[in-house]
């Protein structure tokens, strides 16, 4: 009979779950994806179920390392909230299973791993296509991907000045309040992009709130919100003069309202430039438009589950 499987909550994975070794397995396992050997990997396109009533969708994301012998789905809500709602936005939870047997073998949480591995792969794409002297750093945003984005950002890179704008004007204040280093809160998103080498875009936008004209020619877009096929965060000029890279392009053209409804061309998965096949065009504007995949949460949980097993 197979044992109960391990329970982690969102404290025991944060603290279990490193920068350090999370960065160069998600290298790793995009490189991979990127080279289509569906024997090797297979992930479905995210189903997505609405919860109409309630402004809300779930998302089940399962994905099969046969490499790495990993079989694992994620679950994750998302809402769009009131302003002022205190509920939050996200919330996930994620399965390990034996794949072999076909147990479940660990229940974790999964909003830890989505904002841990997102903000990571951001970093990835930063590291590739930002500006060689990169000095400022801009978040939009004041949630939870801002913060993981801030960390990992902060931790990889070093950069002179760090700048903050959200919607809720007291939600950034606090968001800084809780930061190590010095940080500016801007009075809107102009002044916060204005000669930013690198922007990441962390926000429950459903229409832009980025616009091209206000970008530094050979700046780096991080864009992690926007999740549906009619929710945008990034203008069309942006969209449609900038460089676009995405994690997966099956799940771009289906799930990203940043390209379906700006018409623009992706013109590399993250993962083809860490394979060598298509270039990092950093000297011009770049977007990486991240969406997350299955793939991404099963390397973060078993990176997880190994290093519980190390200590138990």
């Amino acid at each position: 009979m197979a044992e109960s499987p391990v329970l982690l909550n969102k404290h025991e994975v944060e603290r279990l779950l490193s920068y350090d070794d999370l960065i160069p397995r998600l290298e790793s396992v995009m490189g991979k994806f990127s080279k289509r050997d569906s024997s090797e990997m297979i992930q479905p396109v995210r189903s997505v179920v609405p919860i109409q009533q309630h402004s809300g969708f779930l998302g089940v994301m399962p994905a099969y390392l046969a490499a790495e012998g990993i079989l694992c789905t994620k679950m994750v809500t998302f809402y769009q909230r009131p302003e002022g709602s205190s509920l939050p936005s996200t919330q996930a939870t994620v399965l390990l299973f034996h794949p072999e047997h076909g147990h479940v073998t660990a229940i974790m949480d999964g909003e830890a791993i989505t904002a841990k591995r997102t903000a990571a792969v951001s970093a990835i794409s930063a590291k590739l296509f930002m500006p060689a002297l990169s000095e400022v750093l801009c978040i939009l945003g004041s949630g939870q991907q801002a913060r993981s984005h801030y960390d990992v950002f902060t931790k990889v890179f070093k950069f002179k000045e760090v700048r903050v704008w959200s919607r809720r004007r007291e939600m950034a204040h606090r968001f800084v309040n809780d930061l190590q280093g010095p940080v500016r809160v801007c009075s809107s998103v102009k002044e916060a992009v204005t000669g930013a080498d690198v922007i990441v875009t962390a926000t429950g936008a459903s229409e832009p709130v980025l616009f091209g004209e206000w970008v530094k020619p050979g700046a780096h877009v991080a864009a992690v919100g926007a999740c549906r096929p009619d929710w945008r965060e990034l203008d069309d000029v942006l969209m449609r003069g900038a460089v676009v890279y995405v994690d997966s392009r099956e799940g771009a053209t289906a799930e990203s309202g940043d390209i379906i409804l700006s018409g623009a061309q992706v013109f590399a998965e993250l993962g083809e430039v860490i394979n060598g096949s298509f270039p990092a065009q950093r000297e011009k504007t770049t977007i990486f438009k991240s969406l997350g995949m299955g793939i991404q949460d099963a390397v973060s949980a078993k990176l997880v589950l190994e290093k519980w097993n190390s200590k138990h």
